[in-house]
């Protein structure tokens, strides 16, 4: 019976956080109720985390002028995953880049980005950095320097993924995956032969396959795997090509020889941090053996499409029948 339960899936799809998402539980019969958690999970995250919410937390710290800000659990939770992918990343991942990522152009919901032709003026001006943020979890009080904007991007997704995988399996007693946007987390009990993660090059519907030689399917037991890329969200401002991976020593779109990276590791967050770090330090073979010397399975796509792996990258998963979920 057990082994049954395992092989059995069910899946959903919906949107929050201005993404894709996708929830899979080895038991059928508790999907609507993990659901219903979900959604109460990522309504929190996006009132505590969101750039784009007037009325969310993060928001109200731009008003603080450099005072200490007492600030929920969650967003100090938040905050905390962002400063420490910071150091883990010597400073590629920056949670300062909101400014920098404004100027841009993201200021709004990427759907809205896309439609805004308007030039700008690029200037290279590195981030204020992170270690201007300062964060005391015993009281979860916060100071942020005056000026300064803060862009959970590159860390809050996978985080929340992480979160809500845990709290899922945790609740339902059963196998669970959580996908935000690619980004991947699995917690419980996983279906027989792993739970199988389609990794590709370009952002589409899980039930779509993309074309070949631009995609893998492997498979994981337990952590997360997440891709990050230049080719999901681009957008044009007057005569440039922008993308929102942002490279913290300039303040401009990374300049990188990689379009995805994916990184499976024992957390989404940690698996995300490292694909954008890799990408930020794209030069050459740079990114691939910092990678390795991390001990981290990757795989990094060029632009031209050659494909590398680091050591340990999940081999390939076999055929099944139940629902995947895309990276």
């Amino acid at each position: 019976m057990a082994t049954a339960t395992r092989r059995t899936t069910a899946a959903a799809d919906w949107r929050a956080l201005g993404t894709g998402v996708r929830l899979v539980t080895t038991d059928p019969a508790l999907l609507d109720s993990c659901n219903l958690l979900l959604a109460r999970h990522l309504a929190e995250v996006d009132a505590a985390c969101s750039r784009f919410r007037q009325d969310s937390e993060l928001v109200a710290l731009d008003q603080a002028r450099g005072r200490p800000v007492r600030v929920s659990p969650l967003l100090a939770e938040a905050l905390a995953v962002a400063l420490r992918a910071a150091a883990a990343t010597d400073g590629a991942v920056d949670p300062t880049v909101g400014s920098a990522i404004g100027a841009l152009g993201y200021d709004r919901d990427f759907r809205l980005v896309q439609d805004d032709g308007r030039p700008i003026r690029l200037t290279v001006r590195p981030v204020p950095g992170w270690r201007a943020v300062t964060l005391d979890r015993a009281t979860d009080t916060v100071t942020v320097p005056a000026g300064v904007r803060l862009d959970l991007g590159a860390t809050a997704k996978a985080w929340a993924a992480d979160k809500a995988a845990d709290l899922l399996a945790e609740a339902a007693g059963c196998g669970v995956l959580v996908s935000l946007g690619g980004d991947t987390a699995v917690a419980g009990e996983p279906p027989a032969g792993g739970w199988r993660i389609r990794v590709q090059d370009a952002t589409g519907p899980v039930d779509e396959t993309p074309a070949p030689g631009t995609y893998t399917t492997v498979a994981i037991r337990s952590g997360g795997l997440a891709t990050s890329g230049t080719t999901a969200r681009r957008w044009r401002r007057g005569a440039h090509d922008l993308h929102h991976i942002v490279d913290p020593y300039t303040g401009l779109p990374a300049e990188t020889p990689w379009r995805t990276v994916s990184v499976a590791a024992a957390t989404c967050a940690d698996a995300n941090a490292a694909g954008t770090a890799a990408l930020v330090k794209g030069a050459g073979a740079g990114a691939q053996r910092w990678l390795a010397g991390l001990g981290l399975p990757a795989r990094l796509v060029a632009n031209d499409g050659t494909v590398v792996t680091t050591p340990g990258w999940p081999t390939s998963a076999p055929a099944w029948s139940g629902p995947e979920a895309a990276a």
